[in-house]
């Protein structure tokens, strides 16, 4: 019979510990601790405190700043957890020098890291430069959608909200008429009705509270967009797990070894809004490591969320070689033409999208006579000419509009408009003339990434910019937000990318 030495896992030990054992070269805490004791300048943390004189002594910046940034490589982002990380951990203890924060401590230190967080991160990217991290070649953006620390139950526009406001007002005042109509319920029945009609009543006077002291948001189009009333700041925003309440994590990298340059949060705004800021959020930051003219030489990919006439044309400002790919840039792409696997996959794209419904008629669907200048519908009834003297990026359109008696009793309406006619039928739009030699950005830009070289060049923005997403939200666990409000989490968001920054330098600071 088999005869094992006993399992003492479970048990505890007393064992003597040299914290400056614990740090070992080539490991992510011996880099941290490095980089913020050697080569940090911290003196800005400074006036946070005014204690010389009296009150009890603070925690020092670089040991909360370490134990956050070590905490967060480990995916510890709630400061109860790191707290108790600090009490029972030996790394924690060995980074700290087993100072033992309490969790308000470690969260009020990160909310207001909101002005002292921009000169870390360059200083940090100042050490990655000297160590040779930095190529200067290509970089790339593209954007995280992370969840914040608020529930998307609490979002809506005004109209919404007021809705969902007077639904709580009845629900309650129905609890309030079912007592009135039944004397008889017993005491735990009339205490559980009370204590949901006083949540009830909560959540409807948080609602009208929050309508009263703001103002309703606005989109690029006028139309009124969601808002939150825990964190006003942040958006609901489609992901492919579903749709989310968060912010957007904006990253610029090199692509040499992956370093991010520029990192911003931004709530309710499109990802083409936050092309321009970042960009010369970069030139700036490129500046600072001693290098202006930087974009003379470099290349700068982006996906097609980014794509505008309006960003190309200030891409063509900057000096860089931008690739900047169109939603249409896949379709273009003579592989993809041919492969059943993309056309299989797209269009579960779209009925995911649409949920279900058939795919809607296009343009290229109707039978537009240009000579005659007439046109019909797909289901071949006549529409009339509505304007010919539409001007846009120096070509001329005409639009053509169909009959609302013929589309409201049209059998094909379901594959044509989204919802049913109202004012006006199906309206199409044609090309009609090239007013001018002008050519657009976007033609420009479809021209150049559609060639084997702009498709090369375009080809190392997936491995330059995703692995850096996939590196913090997934390897680090960092992928939620712990704060609320725009400048707070643009400050945590920039230790996330901290953190995965000070990772690179761990095996050149030995």
């Amino acid at each position: 019979m088999a005869n094992y030495k006993p399992d003492l896992s479970c048990q505890s030990k007393f064992i003597p510990i040299d914290f400056s054992q614990q740090i070992v070269p080539g490991t992510f805490e011996y880099a941290l601790a490095h980089i913020v004791d050697n080569h940090l300048d911290l003196s800005g943390f400074d006036h946070w405190f005014q204690n010389d004189k009296g009150g009890a002594a603070a925690y020092p910046p670089a040991v909360m700043l370490k134990i956050i940034l070590f905490a967060y490589s480990r995916g510890y982002i709630s400061s109860r957890r790191i707290a108790n990380a600090c009490a029972t951990n030996i790394t924690f203890m060995s980074l700290s020098g087993d100072v033992q924060p309490h969790y308000t401590s470690i969260a009020s230190f990160v909310a207001r890291m909101k002005d002292q967080i921009e000169p870390l991160f360059t200083q940090v990217l100042m050490i990655c430069d000297e160590e040779g991290l930095i190529g200067r070649q290509m970089f790339s953006i593209d954007g995280c959608k992370v969840k914040s620390n608020a529930s998307k139950e609490w979002s809506g526009t005004f109209e919404e909200l007021q809705r969902k406001e007077a639904k709580l007002r009845r629900a309650s005042q129905r609890i309030l008429a079912r007592h009135q109509a039944q004397d008889g319920l017993n005491e735990v029945e009339v205490k559980h009705d009370l204590k949901q009609k006083a949540k009830l009543d909560n959540s409807a006077e948080k609602i009208s509270k929050f309508l009263a002291g703001n103002k309703e948001k606005v989109g690029n189009r006028g139309k009124p967009v969601k808002s939150n009333i825990t964190d006003p700041d942040s958006a609901k925003m489609t992901t492919s797990k579903g749709t989310i309440q968060g912010y957007n994590g904006i990253a610029i990298n090199d692509d040499k070894h992956q370093i991010i340059l520029q990192a911003q949060a931004w709530g309710s705004v499109g990802e083409q809004q936050t092309l321009k800021p970042a960009v010369e959020q970069l030139n700036h930051q490129l500046e600072k490591l001693g290098t202006p003219d930087a974009f003379i030489n470099a290349k700068f990919t982006a996906d097609s969320g980014f794509h505008s006439e309006v960003n190309l044309q200030f891409m063509a400002t900057t000096g860089l070689d931008s690739y900047i790919a169109d939603t249409g840039f896949r379709s273009r792409n003579p592989l993809f033409q041919v492969s059943e696997t993309y056309q299989t996959e797209k269009e579960k794209r779209r009925l995911k999208r649409s949920k279900g419904k058939p795919k809607l008629f296009s343009s290229d669907d109707f039978y537009f006579d240009k000579t005659a200048m007439t046109c019909r519908c797909p289901a071949g009834k006549k529409m009339w000419l509505q304007s010919k003297d539409i001007e846009y990026n120096g070509k001329a359109y005409a639009r053509f509009t169909g009959y609302l008696k013929d589309c409201k009793v049209c059998p094909l309406r379901g594959q044509c408009m989204k919802n049913p006619p109202k004012a006006t039928g199906r309206q199409a739009q044609f090309v009609i003339d090239a007013l001018t030699n002008f050519i657009s950005y976007t033609d420009k830009m479809k021209v150049k990434i559609d060639s084997r070289a702009g498709r090369r060049q375009y080809s190392k923005r997936l491995g330059t910019i995703e692995p850096v997403f996939g590196n913090i939200t997934v390897n680090k666990g960092m992928n939620k937000f712990t704060l609320r409000g725009q400048e707070k989490v643009n400050a945590q968001w920039q230790l996330y990318c901290l953190v995965h920054n000070i990772e690179k330098l761990r095996n050149t600071l030995l």
